[in-house]
């Protein structure tokens, strides 16, 4: 009786054994056969984009913009505020609030400007009016 083990896998093969053989009944893979895989669907089907509502992804880009633009330039706010309002409703994605948010801020800070250039004139206007009696 011999008290033989067979041969660890993390050890080199012995004698006249290659590598690659299977040691002691092991088996090979199946040669040239790949793993299976999901079957994918056939093109021209709708995906996740397609026509219809879109799934919940996120807010709505308009809504993101308005709020941007409420900062740099608030009559461009106003208007992508307005879109996305409308494209929510259509659609009902997310960024409601963003919205109006961007719509508010846009519309404050329009009116800030408006003050702001009609002040700036009145004060050109008074500074130049010297009734006659300047230099």
């Amino acid at each position: 009786m011999t008290d033989e083990q067979p041969p660890s896998p993390y050890e080199p093969p012995g004698h006249g054994q290659p590598y690659g053989q299977p040691q002691y009944g092991q088996q090979h893979p199946q040669w040239g056969q790949q793993p299976p895989y999901a079957p994918q669907p056939p093109y021209g089907q709708y995906g996740p984009s397609g026509p219809g509502p879109r799934p919940r992804g996120g807010p709505n880009v308009l809504a993101i913009l308005s709020l941007v633009f409420a900062f740099v330039f608030a009559p461009a706010g106003i208007v992508c505020g307005h879109l996305a309002k409308r494209q929510i409703r259509q659609t009902g994605e997310e960024g409601d609030q963003l919205a109006t948010w961007g719509l508010i801020l846009s519309y404050v800070f329009t009116v800030l400007g408006v003050i702001a250039c009609c002040g700036w004139i009145g004060l050109a206007v008074w500074a130049n009016s010297d009734n006659g009696t300047g230099y």
